[in-house]
């Protein structure tokens, strides 16, 4: 503006016209828009940015500016360099030279400037500079674009976190979004899910998963209203990989994910973590099992002390072996003399002894100490394993409700048992019976570590017949 505009004469304006602050040119009021958006977005900007013209004067300085070191842009813009202001007297030459020798090297230049506040305090802030061209490509000045050094530094911190939790994490980091879908997986992540960090991409999560998809979704869904959980949760899931399903345990962790930029959180996703934690969770099932198994042997013998009959203390080690382990259980001892060493010619007949109760549960019941043989057929696991004398376990298989309920009546065996394990009953080196645990078909089938509990048991339920057979025999003594 000219010496004469500023003093309101009337030599350019003319008498009538009235005075105008801002530039004007052949579309006044439209140069006038312009300059109100530039200001809207320089004041809009999360970055303080000021800019200076050629001889070093500063021309914009916006409101982040402003918060940052207390100087409004009324007091800023005029002024020549940050000498005397915004930068120590002793720091102010060099702080110009290297903000200004930008005019004349190709692309931006970082720095790191301790400016000086409106109070007087000192903040160190990186500053990202670069030359501003004319029309002609000439240098017309240098725009600055500033931030405090720890907020930078967090900035830095949390990309690098970023890059490093896909990329190096002996975990798994799966970014979801609002859909429920994979939008970025890491490697870790990727080989847990046995698919390739791409394959993973947007594709729903019960592709991914056979089995827990539906709690991990409810997870989801709860971190997106309201918020991650105060703990991390473990997971049972089933993955489909190309070798098969793989049953697998998961501690994750959930943090939801919002816009910094919205005035009000706007859901981006969720961040889910996980560890494989399988081996673990097993090893701490399986220590779980056994020490309630050896509980309940101890209980039991401790119980099968105190029955005046033998036999009732071989139903008593039955009853407490059922707890947790299976939903039937039957007792059958050799008919006749036991069986010893030498005897494989001589077929196997099985008397019924004990058993639970077929409705309602209870104790199991004596049968008595004589009955009619077993009608058997033959190749029966029961019989099996008194001819093998050791355990023996079968299944019905993946057949339909109404193929196993034939499979367990045709061994004689409550119509929803599904699983068996046979466990021979042996004592002084004689075979005395068999007992037979059932599970139905709502649960696992019978393992290793069954069989190793069951012989067990089995154990002492022989030794207890055995007393009972001795007992019978010699009624007389004491």
């Amino acid at each position: 503006m000219s010496a004469s505009r500023r003093s309101g004469t009337t030599d350019e304006l003319g008498p009538d016209e009235p005075e105008r602050d801002g530039p004007q040119g052949p579309d006044g009021p439209e140069e006038s828009g312009g300059s109100d958006l530039l200001a809207a977005l320089l004041d809009g900007m999360d970055a303080a940015l000021c800019a200076f013209d050629a001889d070093g004067v500063v021309t914009h300085w916006n409101r982040e500016a402003e918060r940052i070191l207390g100087w409004t842009a009324a007091e800023a813009v005029g002024r020549h360099g940050f000498a005397g202001w915004a930068v120590r007297s002793a720091d102010a030459e060099d702080v110009q030279a290297r903000l200004m020798s930008v005019m004349h090297a190709p692309g931006r230049q970082v720095h790191e400037f301790a400016l000086v506040t409106k109070d007087g305090g000192r903040v160190l802030v990186r500053t990202q500079s670069a030359a501003v061209r004319g029309p002609e490509g000439k240098p017309a000045g240098v725009y600055c674009a500033f931030s405090e050094v720890h907020a930078q530094i967090d900035l830095e911190r949390s990309i690098a976190l970023s890059e490093a939790l896909f990329e190096d994490a002996s975990w798994g980091v799966v970014l979801v979004d609002a859909d429920l879908r994979p939008a970025v997986v890491n490697a870790h992540a990727a080989r847990a899910l046995g698919i390739g960090r791409t394959s993973a991409l947007g594709r729903p999560l019960g592709e991914l998963l056979a089995q827990g998809v539906e709690e991990l979704e409810s997870a989801l869904t709860h971190v997106l209203a309201e918020g991650a959980p105060p703990a991390p949760a473990e997971m049972w899931v089933t993955v489909r990989t190309p070798e098969g399903e793989k049953r697998r345990c998961w501690r994750s962790g959930f943090v939801r994910l919002a816009s910094p930029l919205a005035e009000e959180p706007v859901p981006l996703g969720v961040g889910w973590l996980f560890q494989d934690v399988t081996e673990a969770k097993q090893g701490e099932q399986e220590a779980a099992l056994l020490r309630f198994r050896a509980n309940q042997l101890h209980r039991a013998a401790r119980a099968a002390a105190e029955c005046e009959d033998p036999a009732e203390a071989a139903t008593v080690h039955l009853d407490f072996a059922l707890a947790g382990f299976a939903d039937h259980a039957l007792l059958d001892r050799v008919a006749g003399a036991p069986r010893a060493e030498g005897d494989d010619a001589v077929p196997v007949r099985l008397v019924r002894l004990a058993a639970t109760p077929a409705g309602a549960p209870g104790p199991s019941l004596l049968s008595g100490m004589a009955g009619l043989p077993l009608r058997y057929e033959e190749g029966h696991p029961a019989l099996s394993c008194v001819e093998r004398a050791g355990s023996v376990r079968a299944d019905a298989g993946s057949v339909p409700a109404e193929r196993a309920r034939e499979w367990a009546l045709a061994r004689q065996w409550p119509e929803d048992a599904a699983h068996a394990l046979c466990a021979v009953l042996r004592s002084r080196g004689r075979t005395l019976g068999v007992v037979t645990f059932l599970r139905g078909a709502g649960r696992s089938r019978f393992e290793r570590v069954d069989a190793v509990y069951a012989e067990d048991v089995a154990v002492r339920i022989a030794a207890a017949l055995d007393l009972a057979e001795a007992v019978r025999e010699r009624p007389g003594e004491e």
